[in-house]
């Protein structure tokens, strides 16, 4: 017990810090290192499943838009044209759910990133981090697609509208779960003592 008790303060206590503190200064109470890729993996399912949908469908209205001059006319042409357009369906609707999937899962993973990257530069987490996430990535999102001024400001909005009511919810759980913040026992007037926090930490 002692050893184990040692080994958490020393400095040379593993290469993930996250993992020596409690999980409920988790955000989520879950470790940042199992945070992220079920984010990513779950980000891209959803992508994978949208694109599907859309993909497939598409695929079928076009193959039927660019053959619809030479319908056939016996039951073997129909029997052919159906299975080349139930073809062309689930393999547009593969490369869309891929081409979704992988897009929608890396813009997740970058939210994560840069949510974790400023936890770690300010020290504390709380909803601030994810509100400067959520504008970075939409403000990412807007460079990257070229999007017009009046546009990019929307985007930027819901990022900031995202970040905050995401950040929130987290603050709420972890506070619900023993975590302290910062803001909040500032506001009830109480002092924080981080020393065993860092003491972990480091």
């Amino acid at each position: 017990m002692e050893d184990k008790v040692s080994l958490a303060g020393s400095p040379r206590a593993g290469s993930f810090p996250s993992s020596s503190v409690p999980l409920y200064e988790n955000r989520l109470s879950i470790p940042f290192f199992i945070r992220l890729p079920t984010a990513t993996v779950g980000a891209f399912i959803t992508g994978m499943a949208l694109g599907l949908s859309h993909g497939s469908k598409t695929a079928g209205l076009r193959f039927r838009a660019e053959n619809s001059h030479r319908f056939p006319t016996t039951s073997t042409g129909w029997y052919l044209y159906h299975k080349s357009k139930n073809y062309h369906a689930m393999l547009g609707g593969i490369k869309e759910g891929m081409k979704m999937g992988l897009k929608i899962s890396f813009w997740t993973g970058s939210f994560f990133l840069v949510e974790e990257a400023v936890d770690r530069l300010r020290g504390t987490k709380d909803f601030m981090s994810t509100v400067v996430a959520g504008l970075s990535i939409s403000g990412g999102f807007s460079a990257w697609n070229r999007f017009p001024l009046p546009t990019a400001a929307r985007t930027s909005k819901v990022g900031l509208i995202g970040g905050l009511s995401y950040g929130l919810v987290q603050d709420a759980l972890g506070l619900a779960r023993g975590r302290r913040l910062g803001y909040v026992d500032f506001l009830l007037g109480r002092r924080y003592d981080s020393t065993n926090v860092n003491e972990v930490h480091s």
